[in-house]
């Protein structure tokens, strides 16, 4: 029988009840009043979260829509991406930064990503613009900003449009220009895992240019402007004012909560480098360059062994993740793209090795000094076991 006073606590990987529990009074005070007002759609709360995200941002702009995806067809759509059309991006994202792409009839170009940081290559990022080249998406993944001091510069010299996929990254910063501040138009998204989380979906474009926004916020309502008259064909997403008003309420928490992120990706580099071999586990670096908000801590285990490590941890019940597990160039959907095994090393590589562990802002000490246990545990095991 298990002793259960000396099994190490069991950590999820994400735990979005606790963060919400810290604001629970509040949260259910911004829905009640909403609720009174009746104003479910095109609400106080929305007009008040995008002058917040814009502030934050620094940018003058910032239009609402109702995903993280639908910012990123939005964005396309307002500079009439589509037939023809190539878009640069990494394969090492979530689906949604291609899918975008594709259901505008343009064409994805897949290039490989520096295996440090796991964004864009920008020297790659260069060598793939041809004519046809229309937009490049830097996507600032883990919470980590790409390189786009130097993408913004090479897009500007070959008259490219940037699309920064902020999804993981809002608060972060690149040199000191925030994410979302960089390309023609940010996109962030609200999906309850980001390190601002609403109840479901939402989320929000922002950009420094007055006709963009104006274009922005006509394509999400329809095209219609005023009620009933069309001057486009748009789409329907609106951020409901209830999700706004929950994240107006999550926002003025965000700096705290991230603090909170980082001293826990700190504390797992300093634990990890006396526990476990540089060599058998590979941490991910700090941003010298910027300021990383560690939307996932996720390491990299070499040698074939990253799913017995998993798997390990999961019967500690420490909870883990891949993200991705199939590079977007390997999926069944895009295999008329003509990416073949190797063409994206890098990326190939990342997607065998990398684990995300617990790095959300509640996590215990004590939590993390189980982690960190667990796997220093199961590389003691395999070389026990080799020896």
């Amino acid at each position: 029988m298990r002793n259960v006073a000396e099994d190490p606590p069991a950590v999820p990987l994400l735990d979005i009840n606790r963060e919400n529990r810290l604001v629970r009074d509040e949260i259910q005070q911004a829905m009640a009043r909403v609720c009174d007002q009746g104003c479910f759609l095109h609400g106080d709360e929305v007009r008040r979260l995008e002058a917040v995200l814009a502030a934050r941002c620094g940018v003058p702009y910032a239009v609402s829509c109702a995903s993280g995806s639908d910012a990123l067809l939005l964005a396309l759509m307002a500079h009439e991406i589509g037939p023809g059309d190539d878009v640069i991006l990494p394969s090492f994202t979530f689906f949604a930064t291609a899918g975008a792409v594709w259901r505008l009839g343009a064409r994805p170009v897949f290039v490989d990503i520096d295996p440090l940081t796991y964004n864009l290559d920008p020297a790659l990022v260069e060598a793939a613009i041809t004519s046809q080249t229309r937009a490049v998406i830097p996507v600032h993944l883990f919470g980590r900003c790409a390189d786009m001091h130097a993408i913004s510069e090479i897009a500007e010299c070959h008259q490219v449009l940037v699309v920064e996929d902020a999804a993981q990254a809002i608060a972060a910063l690149h040199r000191d220009r925030a994410a979302g501040a960089w390309g023609d138009i940010g996109c962030f998204s609200f999906y309850p895992t980001k390190n601002l989380g609403g109840f479901g979906d939402g989320g929000m474009l922002t950009t420094g240019d007055e006709q963009t926004a104006e274009r922005l916020r006509l394509l999400a309502a329809h095209g219609m402007q005023p009620r009933y008259y069309h001057s486009h064909v748009g789409i329907n997403s609106r951020l409901d004012t209830l999700q706004a008003a929950v994240l107006n309420v999550k926002e003025a928490q965000l700096d705290h909560l991230t603090e909170r992120r980082r001293a826990n990706a700190a504390r797992y580099r300093e634990w990890f480098a006396t526990a476990v071999d540089a060599a058998q586990l590979v941490l991910p670096e700090e941003d010298t360059d910027g300021f990383h908000v560690w939307n996932q801590f996720t390491v990299r285990v070499p040698g074939g062994r990253r799913d017995a490590l998993r798997n390990f941890l999961q019967e500690r019940r420490v909870g883990t993740e891949v993200y991705y597990p199939v590079p977007l160039h390997q999926q069944v959907c895009f295999a008329d793209l003509g990416y073949g095994p190797g063409s994206l090393p890098h990326t190939e590589n990342a997607a065998l090795e990398v684990l995300s562990l617990p790095v959300f802002p509640e996590l215990s000490e004590a939590e993390q000094h189980a982690v960190v246990a667990g796997v220093a545990d199961f590389f003691a095991a395999s070389s026990r076991a080799v020896a």
